[in-house]
């Protein structure tokens, strides 16, 4: 008798099996229908190009010091930085060889100086800056030289100590008084099919010499007699565009072109 039943048995699994399989796929069909891409696009610009888009890239900052101390030369070290050297620009151009650009930068930008032999400072500022530049040359599909000027707001102050090689203090503030809250600096630089190179200076202190800790009779100046002008040589890479679109596909996914070869990142 029981034998009887596995048939039964056997068509009741079978029926379960494709309903839940047609949920699924019913459940599959919806979800494809919310699914989005994002497609980053770089090396050399579209031949057929919008007059205003947007635009982004990374670098990577090598900065020098003119540094004195009491009017005398103070030892520093170049400084390199990638972490947080990202920006976003909106670009108009006017015609083919002419152009111009405003937008947003997250900047690293400080130095490392060398007040005595067994002593060594590394101080930096995080920075939102709004650029106003120009572009001269093929500024809508190739190579082209930039340059304008730029308004820093320090918003986040970092400092570490180190005697004879080991760190032996470390701080960060917000909105310190150490530097300048504003930051004004003029740039010049060339782009080459989205790699660039940009040398950029800042002909202010980078220290607020009337700042001071303590009161009375302890009250400290330590920048009074401290000057330090920096300037950037920047390394980067452009992104020529961003686009978010629907796809009909199961997961979301970054995809980057450089030329023809595509690359498709799920995440």
């Amino acid at each position: 008798m029981k034998y009887k039943l596995y048939p039964s048995l056997l068509l009741l699994l079978l029926c379960t099996v494709s309903a839940f399989a047609q949920e699924n796929t019913d459940s599959t069909d919806q979800k494809k229908t919310a699914d989005s891409r994002i497609s980053i696009s770089f090396g050399k610009y579209p031949k057929k190009r919008e007059k205003s888009y947007v635009t982004s890239g990374l670098s990577g900052m090598l900065s020098f010091a003119d540094m004195k101390q009491n009017g005398e030369h103070m030892r520093n070290i170049p400084r390199f930085s990638f972490i947080l050297n990202y920006h976003v620009n909106y670009n108009k151009d006017f015609t083919r060889h002419f152009g111009a650009f405003t937008g947003l930068e997250f900047k690293n930008i400080g130095l490392i100086s060398k007040p005595a032999d067994s002593l060594k400072l590394k101080q930096r500022v995080y920075t939102l800056g709004v650029p106003i530049g120009f572009k001269i040359g093929d500024v809508t599909g190739g190579d082209f030289f930039f340059f304008g000027g730029e308004l820093d707001l320090a918003f986040n102050y970092k400092e570490k100590q180190f005697v004879d090689g080991k760190k032996v203090h470390k701080f960060n503030e917000w909105f310190s008084d150490r530097t300048p809250l504003i930051m004004p600096s003029l740039f010049a630089g060339l782009r080459v099919h989205g790699f660039g190179v940009k040398v950029q200076y800042y002909p202010q202190n980078f220290f607020n010499r009337d700042f001071s800790y303590g009161s009375g009779v302890n009250k400290v100046y330590p920048y009074r007699n401290t000057d330090a002008n920096l300037i950037f040589v920047t390394l980067g890479y452009t992104f020529n565009g961003v686009k978010y679109f629907k796809v009909p596909r199961k997961r979301h996914y970054m995809k980057m072109k450089s030329g023809k070869a595509e690359i498709e990142v799920n995440y």
